[in-house]
């Protein structure tokens, strides 16, 4: 998932049954088949020999995008997030999720090397952190091909990430997935579909009236996590009439401060829901921000403009298009 504070147990134990009682693992890779392919991924060539077919995710969006390209008999495993439950009980593809091999909660070296991928696709604190040592270069050296998430890349020279809007960056990756595993046509299909989707719910928004401000609200620890415009919520809050209160940040998710959250005077909060503890809870956080005194007396919170998403919802996937239309019909509800 995206870069927050998350303590993630190391499955370390079941780890070494695999390499142990399995020697056979590292030899059941199938060789790919097809041609060399060649995309664009964070501005750099990326080229592909012949069609992956043990490939290894993590994040359940990122696992969404394999699904709904009709890929989910190429994964060798996905790994997630403790909560992911929350998300693949509301997902579209949950039977997926139910066939698709699970390889826990942590990604790891250890976790990927066992499932001997030919493909890695993550992201920039989606998975891809050098504090593991789990990188693209370190992918590289296994035999396999990283793919990173476009919503992630970083910008030059620095740590911040996002490099176009956040939707462009789920078409740049369904396109580019759509030619790595000859699928361009469904990728394309689904691309017009979602443009089609986004284009309604934008032009829903009443006429000659501001844009709500909507404030998005992941966590606090203790400071507010949130979205800049190159995460998928500020695009996702912009086409559905509103307006990012952080918009101004060149960042995607980020932390900031409930001074700068109040004096923004939110008049709408979407609020990412995890499902994984009592503090993450939906519940939880509304009080949170009944309780905190600076927020308290934002309009969002005075009035209950409080909405909910599932987290894969709310970074890029494929059900990015329907947050935008389920966030227009929350915010034409409120008179927005």
């Amino acid at each position: 998932m995206r870069s927050r504070p998350w303590t993630v147990a190391m499955a370390a134990a079941s780890v070494f049954a695999l390499t142990a009682c399995g020697a056979d693992v590292q030899d059941a890779a199938a060789e790919p088949t097809g041609e060399s392919v060649t995309v664009t991924n964070c501005g750099a060539p990326l080229t592909v020999d012949g069609v992956p077919q043990r490939v290894v995710t993590n994040d359940t969006a990122i696992t969404e995008m394999m699904f709904a390209l009709g890929l989910t008999e190429h994964l060798a495993g996905y790994t997630s997030y403790p909560g992911k439950e929350r998300d693949i009980a509301t997902s579209p593809w949950r039977a997926d999720f139910e066939a698709a091999p699970q390889l826990g909660d942590a990604f790891t070296r250890e976790v990927v090397q066992a499932a001997n991928p030919d493909f890695v696709f993550a992201g920039w604190n989606y998975g891809f952190k050098e504090s593991t040592g789990l990188t693209p270069d370190w992918v590289r050296s296994i035999g396999a091909v990283p793919y990173q998430l476009t919503e992630a890349c970083r910008q030059p020279d620095t740590d911040r990430r996002g490099v176009m809007e956040p939707l462009d960056a789920l078409y740049a990756d369904l396109a580019n997935l759509g030619d790595i595993f000859g699928v361009r046509d469904r990728a394309d299909d689904l691309v017009a579909g979602y443009r089609e989707q986004v284009a309604a719910a934008t032009a829903s928004a009443p006429a000659g009236q501001e844009p709500a401000r909507v404030f998005l609200f992941d966590s606090a620890t203790p400071e507010p996590f949130t979205s800049g415009r190159t995460a998928a919520p500020s695009q996702i809050i912009r086409e559905a009439g509103g307006s990012n209160i952080f918009d101004d940040l060149n960042d995607s998710w980020t932390t900031t401060s409930w001074e700068a959250a109040a004096q923004r005077d939110p008049q709408a909060i979407v609020i990412v829901d995890y499902g994984a503890g009592p503090d993450e809870s939906v519940d939880a956080k509304i009080r949170l921000l009944r309780q905190q005194p600076l927020m308290a007396g934002t309009t969002a919170v005075r009035e209950g403009n409080i909405i909910a998403l599932p987290y894969a919802a709310l970074v890029e996937g494929p059900r990015n298009p329907d947050a935008i239309v389920t966030v227009a019909e929350f915010l034409r509800s409120k008179g927005y």
